[in-house]
């Protein structure tokens, strides 16, 4: 009996993509989005999702669309790569396709040379071609870069906020320890 794959399909501009079901946690609508510094263009921040952080990615903007509309279509696919939680947003998710193996074809060499890594194949569906994804090597780079640059952000918040306290102002983060004597003056000034 031949494999059949279950794929979730989805739109980024006139294109269809693909990734298999069992990668995708839940489909959700686009809330507000909290900007992190320094992320490139494409990763739009962080959501809070029922109490967890998920870092999100513009797919649209990852692929190069030239014109991106946010519109009440647009989904983000919320998935776990690497134990950490990640958001694409997409322009729609279309629907669960049932294919069989014999219908998808390894990705065209033109891919592997250009550096598209992330393309695990190309599948025939209903008349059109659907381009399976590899979401861990997407989002592998992504993800660690957008949770080292919130880490940062957030170091250099409280930085500031412990140099300010204590009549001064600190431009960059504290690295280990060194925050410390900081931390012990703001408890002294806050004692008396």
């Amino acid at each position: 009996m031949e494999k059949e794959l279950h794929i979730v399909g989805f739109r980024v501009g006139r294109e269809t993509y693909g990734v298999p079901i069992h990668l995708i946690l839940e489909i959700v609508r686009v809330p507000e989005i909290t900007a992190v510094p320094d992320a490139p263009e494409y990763i739009e921040g962080v959501i809070n999702l029922r109490g967890k952080i998920v870092s999100i990615m513009d797919l649209r903007k990852r692929f190069g669309e030239k014109q991106v509309v946010s519109g009440r279509h647009n989904r983000i696919l919320v998935m776990e790569v690497q134990g950490r939680l990640a958001g694409l947003i997409v322009d729609g998710a279309s629907e669960v396709m049932k294919i069989p193996g014999s219908e998808v074809e390894p990705p065209p060499a033109v891919f592997s040379e250009s550096g598209l890594q992330c393309v695990t194949g190309v599948a025939k569906h209903g008349g059109r071609l659907v381009v399976l994804l590899d979401m861990a090597k997407l989002l592998q780079r992504e993800v660690k870069g957008l949770q080292s640059s919130a880490a940062q952000g957030a170091a250099v918040a409280a930085g500031s906020a412990a140099g300010a306290a204590i009549g001064g102002s600190i431009s960059a983060p504290i690295p280990g320890n060194a925050a410390e004597p900081a931390r012990k003056a703001l408890a002294a000034k806050a004692k008396g």
